[in-house]
């Protein structure tokens, strides 16, 4: 049995993304989708003393429509010294700033010109600290067939995979008979019930990036996770 799943690649994303990752042997980045404006690709939110504030990667779109993620420039270098600023500014508080700011920041001091490439660095590091051991592999490793569904549980094939791992909302376009027709298990992702940690500045909120749960739970995040160190 080998578990697959296929997912856009997102800024710093939350704690249910990982869980995601840590539950398939095989987590295929599938930044050959189009980008899209106003999405998790290029930000995500942190906690503030005046409340949940977005960090946003500047990309460039203009006149660039069909643009994948992949292709996708990052416009200029200053918001990378702006978001380390803001992460440092809200959260040198928390417990377990220190520990995981001697690591993080040196990927807020290299130049990347590619969004795809920064959040792939991005998503390594945080897997690497919570010890999460997936391959993670890139959808242009893999041929590419047409069709939604298709193309996904294709992927998975290529993989080797005999389950697709997919989040709730792709209930609105995934065509299980698709899988069902190659053999594969389709397994839905269930991100509810997740416990709160200690967390600052006011009404705790579960949607914000996994930045703030490693800040103030270090190595014990993976307690308030589905995913469990060995």
């Amino acid at each position: 049995m080998k578990k697959i799943a296929v997912l856009q690649s997102n800024y710093i994303p939350w704690k249910g993304y990982f869980d995601l990752v840590a539950a398939v042997d095989e987590f295929i980045l599938y930044d050959d989708m189009q980008y899209t404006r106003r999405d998790w690709r290029n930000r995500n939110l942190i906690k503030t003393p005046r409340g949940v504030q977005w960090l946003t990667v500047p990309v460039r779109v203009k006149g660039k429509y069909h643009q994948t993620i992949r292709e996708t420039e990052i416009d200029g270098s200053g918001w990378a010294e702006n978001h380390w600023k803001n992460l440092v500014r809200c959260y040198r508080g928390a417990p377990c700033f220190r520990e995981v700011a001697e690591m993080l920041e040196t990927y807020y001091r290299r130049h990347y010109d590619r969004l795809s490439t920064l959040n792939r660095d991005l998503i390594e590091f945080v897997c690497g600290y919570l010890g999460i051991t997936t391959k993670i592999s890139n959808s242009w490793d893999y041929r590419l067939v047409a069709g939604q569904s298709e193309r996904l549980a294709d992927l998975c094939l290529q993989a080797a995979g005999t389950e697709y791992l997919s989040g709730p909302a792709a209930r609105d376009y995934l065509d299980e008979n698709v899988f069902v027709g190659k053999g594969l298990k389709v397994t839905w992702f269930d991100y509810a019930g997740y416990p709160e940690y200690p967390q600052l500045w006011g009404e705790f909120n579960h949607g914000v990036t996994i930045l703030d749960l490693l800040f103030n739970c270090g190595k014990e995040a993976s307690r308030y996770m589905r995913y469990v160190l060995p």
